[in-house]
């Protein structure tokens, strides 16, 4: 099922003007500067999906699709195709990103009450390879001269920090249970392997300012995805999918050890990491899930022969890059929200077999996830896209801006430790519990 609302509660065809903002950086701190897209962000329900500078912010809500059960994915296509069917577009910079675009986040299950929303918003701001631009979306109006960013972005206003966070973490002991019952079933041989997820409640001073989390999570993990859909932010290391022109690429992580913070150190557990069999078992069953879900939509892929090591502040996680070249000519692939649909859940967040790892979550976890590990990101009116999976992420409350769920995830195989896999929780918490400090 979906629920379709235009912002007057009225259907009528999206009216979209994409201009280039090339050579409009400014020193001024009262005028608004196009190349800091987190610094454009208004405090109310900001939207983002960003790396190391490039990639869009958005703000206002022209449309919102909602979406929920088995079929959510394919609703939230089939409405945005109709919503594009009808719109009026001119796009005067032509890039990944530019004329209409959509951001998304899905349930990591089809049964979670949250579903999924697919959010276009009225104002977007882009940047890539040097280049920025400017897209505003109406609804039932005609196309008129070409908009300002003075005009859209108002006076820049810092965010505010959260004041004192509370954290409600009484359920650790009984998490080590949980991974216990996962170890049990593995070697059982229920399934191979099972990512269990943790979550954790905090509670802010204050009704917690997005841009504060996204500011900091992506001076800290600047090589992260960050992200803010419908209160849903993190900043994920993985890329479920990017569909760019007929090619796709997904960065698969599964395998992780805690830094130390002393740089030798770290660079010996890196080896230790690379050579471990337990997580390279880990990885392997990821990178296959995803290589075997990419196979029926591509003419050729690229898989790996081994990962390499990804160096993140907190953590350090084997990682691979698969790449495929998509069947079919321009205009006959499948949308990056398919591929994504297909893709999720991998063995990276899910299990394998996935139907089984599925069934014992949903047994031993005790929780609704939410959005956590579910897709993320957005996609324009050609169907190209990225989709991250929403990991070191918080979902806020949408009745109370003072109450956060952090969630951290674990892969769960025959060798497995609950002790070990508490520790690794707790690293995979860190970006967040930063993200709401004052330090």
């Amino acid at each position: 099922m979906s629920t379709l609302t235009s912002a007057d509660d009225v259907p009528q065809p999206l009216v979209v003007r994409t201009v280039a903002l090339d050579g409009l950086g400014t020193d001024d701190a009262a005028t608004p500067d196009p190349a800091d897209l987190l610094g454009l962000l208004p405090a109310d329900a900001p939207l983002a999906w960003v790396r190391r500078g490039d990639g869009l912010v958005g703000w206002g809500e022209a449309l919102r699709v909602e979406v929920a059960g088995p079929t959510r994915f394919a609703d939230a296509e089939r409405a945005w195709r109709e919503v594009l069917a009808r719109a009026i577009v001119r796009d005067e910079v032509r890039v990944p990103g530019t004329g209409p675009v959509a951001f998304g986040s899905f349930a990591f299950d089809e049964h979670s009450a949250v579903g999924g929303v697919v959010v276009v918003p009225r104002v977007v701001v882009g940047r890539r390879g040097g280049r920025t631009w400017l897209t505003t979306v109406t609804t039932g109006a005609q196309l008129g001269s070409a908009p300002a960013l003075a005009d859209v972005v108002g006076p820049r206003v810092p965010p505010n920090d959260p004041g004192e966070v509370a954290y409600a973490d009484e359920h650790a002991a009984d998490w080590q249970d949980v991974v216990a019952l996962g170890i049990a079933a593995v070697r059982a041989g229920e399934v191979d392997k099972v990512v269990l997820a943790r979550d954790v409640e905090a509670r802010t001073e204050r009704p917690l300012d997005a841009r504060w989390v996204l500011d900091r999570l992506a001076a800290q993990y600047p090589s992260c995805w960050t992200f803010s859909v419908d209160g849903m932010l993190g900043a994920t290391p993985e890329l479920l999918v990017r569909s760019e022109k007929g090619l796709v690429t997904s960065r698969v992580l599964a395998g992780t050890i805690r830094r130390t913070g002393d740089d030798a150190a770290d660079v010996a557990r890196a080896a230790i990491l690379a050579h471990s069999s337990k997580d390279l078992e880990e990885h392997e069953y990821a990178v296959s899930s995803v290589a075997h879900a990419l196979e029926p939509f591509c003419s050729s892929t690229n898989v790996p022969d081994v990962p390499f090591v990804l160096h993140l502040p907190n953590v350090l996680h084997l990682a691979s890059d698969v790449t495929g070249v998509l069947t079919g000519t321009e205009g006959d692939h499948p949308t990056s929200l398919a591929l994504a649909a297909a893709l999720h859940p991998t063995a990276a967040v899910c299990g394998t077999p996935t139907q089984a790892a599925r069934e014992l979550i949903a047994r031993v976890e005790g929780m609704d996830r939410g959005r956590y590990a579910g897709p993320v990101g957005w996609f324009g009116a050609d169907g190209d896209g990225e989709w991250g999976i929403a990991l070191r992420s918080a979902q806020v409350d949408p009745d109370d801006a003072r109450r956060v769920r952090l969630f951290a995830g674990c892969g769960i195989v025959a060798a497995s430790d609950p002790a070990a896999e508490l520790a690794e929780s707790e690293a995979k918490l860190v970006p967040m519990r930063f993200a709401l400090s004052r330090d």
